[in-house]
């Protein structure tokens, strides 16, 4: 037999489906399996591809194909992350917490995942223990993206302490005011000013709402649905509307048809009224309705927002004479006693 005669194999595990092979885990996370067997090897790239598909909208069952993997190869630092990750998005803190640990140990102190540790702490209801964690001396080697992560989850700490301005000081950092949109720039945003709303501070909050809105081009935030509860307003998808609207028509199929008797009568009617009167048939008048534009929130034009300004009290401020520059003459005098140019 060929081998393109040949049957695709049969799956035995319940839990894995047979289009997915193993071969869509990255290159990076493929080498690391290499230590495996390679039958087992493929059983877990399958169980980790799973759980990657699954993590944002079935959580519970990308959790279950990340214990699988574990179980099959617990020895593996690819495998324990994936693990410690897919229990943080199940909210299963404890154990997020235990397999994001070995995976630090097995991938050779590995700091990337200090902000979800640190997450995990807080979800354990242990503040004090997330604080060590943000401050630790490991934080200092995270890249641009885990700092802005870490400074997040250190502002929601502060929070559930009831530090509520230091939860906006926190977060005071200069990421917040690039000029750029980075990767961090929605959820830096939002965290913001979700902390301004704790604060008190809703006038502000509901402008960095609006900045997150119009960052979060993906939609993964609800901060267009905060801005409009702050400022009372109501958010209407005008796609969904037209959708029905339209649905609505095909189904009634059109205006409804007329049969050859009502529309006789009704011409009738109306040749009665225009010789009675005497008048030219009056045209209808248009029927004016308003017009109410809904611009969606992630359109917002968005702005840098305006540096800050430092109050410096006066006593501090050197003293020191304003010195005005005369205007240089000198090109002037040259030019007067310059003759004439020949035409």
């Amino acid at each position: 037999m060929r081998p393109e005669e040949r049957p695709a194999p049969k799956h035995d595990d319940p839990l894995l489906p047979d289009e997915v092979t193993g071969d869509e885990l990255d290159a990076e996370a493929r080498a690391e399996l290499r230590t495996l067997p390679k039958d087992l090897a493929t059983k877990v790239a399958r169980h980790l591809v799973m759980a990657g598909q699954l993590s944002e909208d079935e959580p519970e069952k990308a959790y279950k194909h990340a214990r699988a993997a574990r179980r099959l190869a617990s020895r593996v630092g690819i495998v324990r992350e994936a693990a410690g990750l897919a229990a943080y998005r199940a909210e299963e803190w404890g154990e997020a917490l235990a397999e994001l640990r070995a995976a630090r140990r097995l991938s050779a102190g590995d700091e990337s995942y200090l902000p979800v540790m640190a997450d995990c702490e807080r979800g354990l209801g242990r503040p004090e223990r997330a604080l060590e964690l943000v401050k630790a001396p490991e934080a200092a080697r995270l890249d641009p993206m885990g700092r802005v992560e870490l400074r997040i989850v250190e502002s929601g700490v502060r929070r559930d302490l009831g530090q509520y301005d230091a939860a906006v000081v926190t977060l005071q950092i200069p990421e917040l005011r690039d000029r750029r949109l980075r990767p961090w720039s929605a959820r830096l945003f939002y965290a913001y000013a979700d902390a301004l709303v704790e604060a008190g501070r809703a006038d502000e909050a509901s402008d960095w709402f609006a900045r997150s809105a119009a960052a979060d081009r993906d939609g993964e935030t609800d901060a267009a649905e905060r801005y409009a509860e702050l400022e009372g307003l109501h958010i209407l998808d005008t796609e969904e509307e037209d959708a029905a609207a339209e649905a609505a028509r095909s189904d009634e199929g059109g205006a409804p048809d007329l049969g050859e008797p009502e529309v006789a009568e009704m011409a009738e009617a109306e040749d009665a009224v225009t010789e009675g009167s005497g008048a030219e048939p009056a045209e209808p008048e248009p029927v004016i309705e308003p017009v109410i534009e809904v611009v969606a929130a992630t359109a917002i034009e968005f702005k840098p927002a305006d540096p800050e300004i430092l109050d410096v009290p006066a006593e501090d401020v050197p003293e020191a004479p304003a010195v005005f520059l005369e205007p240089d003459h000198a090109d002037d005098a040259d030019d007067e006693e310059r003759p004439p140019a020949e035409s």
